[in-house]
């Protein structure tokens, strides 16, 4: 019971990361009906950001928020440079942008920073709780307790604000938005911004998680963070988060459990399940089904 405990908790800290990506990546497909590809690897220019502003002597929350205000600005003009002029096209040529974007950044950032591994310092505090006999770090506690807030923060925004609405119907019918007198540039380019934020903050806590991080540390982020937003519903808030935290449990428990997979299979065997719950509902967990009239 110990044992399952506590790769339960690890699970859940695991799955707490890939939430708080994924619903970066639910939060800009909500608002624009694209999956950005990319997100993973804004993050880590963000989070690279973040890292000179402390190496430059800075707190660590204040490095962190003011990387997140740089994101928002960078990712507004992303749209607005890069993705605008494609929109309304094929939706290859927005994947083809998109994993050009991903390749770019990483150069980019490998060209600013180096290969060289850094580290990036915790904003949580370096303490331990004993719950049961199982220890708890406060690095979890703290994590978790952000991925709520930002949960709730995205809930009031679509579910309580004019803004929300907005962005949701630019991501529903992007013309008919048009014609009733939403501004629909400046609804994609917030889109973008906020992802672009929330993916800043990602990678901060991810980094900060992480001994090390370097130019590559958020590839494997973005790809359980995109089987999470997939398996919780592209466009859910909610399933994002509670995609995550699965994702993360099941690899933890099946590679404690299952004796062949191991560490070494663990996460294929996490996306085995999430096949298995996409053939039996292929909008996610909490997705909404579309409906097109014939």
């Amino acid at each position: 019971m110990e044992l399952f405990l506590e790769r339960l908790i690890v699970g859940i800290g695991r799955g707490s990361i890939y939430a708080l990506l994924a619903l970066a990546i639910v939060l800009i497909f909500r608002s624009t009906g694209i999956l950005n590809f990319a997100q993973g690897e804004m993050a880590m220019f963000s989070t690279f950001v973040a890292w000179t502003f402390q190496y430059n002597g800075a707190n660590v929350w204040v490095s962190i928020l003011a990387a997140m205000l740089l994101s928002l600005l960078g990712g507004a003009l992303i749209e607005r440079v890069i993705i605008r002029p494609v929109e309304g096209g094929s939706p290859l040529n927005i994947v083809i942008v998109t994993v050009g974007m991903f390749l770019a950044l990483n150069a980019l950032a490998q060209w600013i920073w180096g290969t060289e591994a850094r580290t990036f310092a915790n904003p949580f505090p370096n303490e331990a709780y004993d719950l049961g006999g199982v220890s708890i770090d406060a690095d979890l506690l703290g994590r978790l307790a952000v991925l709520a807030i930002v949960a709730f923060v995205l809930y009031l925004l679509f579910q309580k604000t004019k803004l929300g609405l907005a962005m949701r119907a630019v991501a529903s019918n992007t013309e008919s938005s048009g014609l009733v007198g939403i501004q629909v540039g400046r609804m994609l380019m917030i889109g973008w911004g906020l992802a672009a934020a929330l993916g800043a903050l990602a990678g901060s806590l991810t980094a900060a998680r992480n001994s090390q991080f370097d130019t590559n540390f958020m590839i494997s982020v973005l790809v359980f963070s995109f089987a999470a937003a997939t398996l919780g519903g592209l466009d859910s808030p909610l399933g994002a988060v509670v995609g995550g935290l699965i994702v993360g449990v099941v690899q933890e428990l099946v590679g404690a459990y299952v004796g062949f997979v191991g560490t070494d299979l663990r996460d294929g065997a996490a996306f085995v399940i999430i096949l298995v719950i996409l053939l039996v509902k292929p909008s996610g967990l909490f997705g909404k089904q579309t409906v097109a009239r014939v």
